[in-house]
């Protein structure tokens, strides 16, 4: 295992996004106010009482610019309007206003690395050979066998390159072919997304995701391309694994890409604390390089590999060294648990396990974000062909995003408190138990856990922003310290179905239980003879450490 040396915290004074939990709302699933099926905008504002009693401190919502919708959202034909399924500006303003009058921040998607196809900059592009966009996108000429210009395959199948009759040329899609690749190579193209940045900081946005950050410096590998791309069969099974790796092989986390970071970057730097958090599906060794080196990365670069790692002790805090060990001078570490593109954790680990994982993501030195209805416990919804809505499992039997993007459930009604109309995606099952209203009042439910535990990191520094100590593996279990100055506390997850004591190395210590996945347990006294349940996850305020007062 990677060596157990206390890791150091930033030195200087943490961020609003080094303190923080990133809350991620998907906007067609979160709140329907105007009875259309759909949620909006309006019903976000409706529910930020719930999102400050539960004690997150940002909210990132998915896209919700105007699109003709190929791929919900990530195909934008305007990147400075609202879609009016969405509501309007005006209603954005007053979501901003009103997260920042509690406290709360506000992030948007940022999708730059292409367009729509019904974008007015694509519209140009497409009119002509000799358009003045014609070169903010990628075109290129067919073989001489009238042939796309290499083999590059797109993201969720078939040629990356599209044929256009009327200019009879190809571009190039990584996705969908209604989505056409922005040439970030191009100055024009710099200046006019980062005037798509400007626009929203100076509307008060606190900060974006940056959609597909990796493949923004493509400008080189596109002009020599494999004709055929070899899938890893460790992830062929996996949908979004294997189209990643399909790309990845190609194209992607070039040298060039790390400058267009630099120059988002220098946006976000015109502004007074912004954040800017990048998806990049990479091993954490290339992971960390879009920290960059002098404040010229992202802020976070999204670290997704408790999405991928085993569901074993040892696996993970090894990840978790190997991580802390990587990360740049001064660079703040993330843990994302689930988003829209995955399993539900409830689905993938069982119910037990996924409050193990509640306890993991929201004790662990960093950002954590929280995927909306995890905090319930939701699992996926089986969702029937007729009634799939994604693109991708449309284009791919079985493969569909649907069941993880269902409607959040607050209450027991058919429609769970989410609209007064037929949803846009089943419910699914179990609404009478896995719901906000009865969660509320349970003790022993998922969601009470969530509240204690962000309750807990919100009054800690040492749970906040303080040193992270692993404390080994034993059998099922696994342990590991946070500490901030006099400030400690131990942290001990039984991943196991088993009852199973503590490692040796966090032996020695005595205290009081402040948090367990069992509320019976909750006030207890912990010492060296303490046995975890089966699925028992515990947070611990020492008393005695090593035979003397911590």
């Amino acid at each position: 295992m990677a060596s157990s040396a206390t890791i150091q915290r930033v030195n200087d004074t943490h961020r609003w996004w080094q303190r923080g939990v990133v809350y991620q709302v998907y906007p067609r699933s979160f709140q329907d106010r105007d009875g259309d099926g759909v949620g909006d905008l309006p019903g976000i504002l409706d529910r930020l009482d719930y999102l400050e009693w539960l004690g997150v401190d940002a909210i990132w919502l998915s896209p919700i610019f105007p699109s003709p919708m190929a791929d919900f959202g990530y195909d934008i034909s305007d990147y400075t309007d609202v879609h009016p399924l969405f509501g309007s500006l005006a209603d954005l303003d007053r979501l901003i206003a009103s997260l920042h009058a509690r406290g709360m921040k506000l992030m948007l998607d940022f999708v730059p690395n292409h367009t729509s196809d019904q974008h007015p900059w694509f519209l140009d592009s497409r009119s002509s050979r000799q358009s003045p966009k014609r070169d903010w996108y990628i075109w290129r000429d067919a073989r001489a066998d009238g042939s796309p210009p290499n083999g590059y395959v797109a993201a969720f199948g078939g040629s990356a390159w599209e044929w256009d009759a009327r200019t009879r040329q190809f571009y190039f899609h990584t996705f969908l072919k209604e989505q056409p690749e922005l040439e970030w190579a191009n100055p024009a193209v710099r200046a006019a997304m980062s005037d798509v940045l400007r626009f929203w900081f100076r509307r008060g946005i606190d900060g974006f995701r940056i959609d597909v950050i990796t493949l923004l410096g493509k400008h080189s590998a596109i002009q020599v391309a494999p004709d055929s791309v070899v899938i890893d069969p460790a992830v062929a099974d996996d949908p979004v694994r294997a189209s990643q790796a399909r790309t990845a092989q190609v194209w992607g986390d070039e040298p060039g890409t790390h400058e267009v970071v630099a120059a988002i970057r220098a946006v976000a730097d015109e502004f007074d604390d912004r954040v800017l958090v990048g998806e990049v599906y990479l091993p954490v060794e290339r992971l960390v390089v879009y920290y960059g080196s002098a404040g010229e990365g992202i802020h976070l670069p999204f670290n997704f590999q408790l999405l991928e790692l085993p569901w074993e002790p040892q696996p993970i805090l090894e990840a978790i060294d190997r991580y802390e060990a990587l990360l740049p001078p001064n660079a703040w570490p993330n843990w994302v648990l689930g988003n829209h593109d995955r399993s539900r954790v409830a689905s993938r680990l069982g119910e037990a396990q996924a409050r193990i994982a509640a306890v993991l993501l929201l004790t662990l030195r960093g950002t954590p974000t929280v995927y909306y209805g995890d905090e319930l416990g939701m699992p996926d919804v089986p969702i029937s062909r007729d009634q799939e809505r994604d693109p991708f499992g449309l284009m791919e039997p079985g493969q569909s995003r649907d069941p993880e993007r269902t409607p959040m459930r607050w209450d027991a009604s058919p429609t769970a408190g989410f609209t007064a109309a037929e949803p846009w995606l089943p419910i699914g099952p179990r609404v009478a138990e896995l719901n906000v209203e009865e969660e509320r009042s349970d003790p022993h439910s998922v969601l009470h856990l969530y509240r204690q535990l962000l309750a807990l990191r919100r009054q800690e520094r040492a749970l906040s922003v303080g040193d992270y100590r692993s404390l080994g593996a034993e059998s099922s279990v696994m342990a590991y310290e946070r500490t901030s100055g006099a400030e400690r506390f131990l942290i001990v997850l039984n991943l196991g179905h088993e009852p199973a004591r503590v490692p040796l190395a966090a032996r020695g210590l005595s205290g009081r239980i402040e948090v367990s996945t069992r509320v019976d347990r909750e006030g207890s006294a912990f010492d060296d003879d303490f046995v975890l349940g089966p699925d028992e996850g515990i947070v611990v305020r020492p008393a005695i450490r090593a035979g003397r007062t911590a």
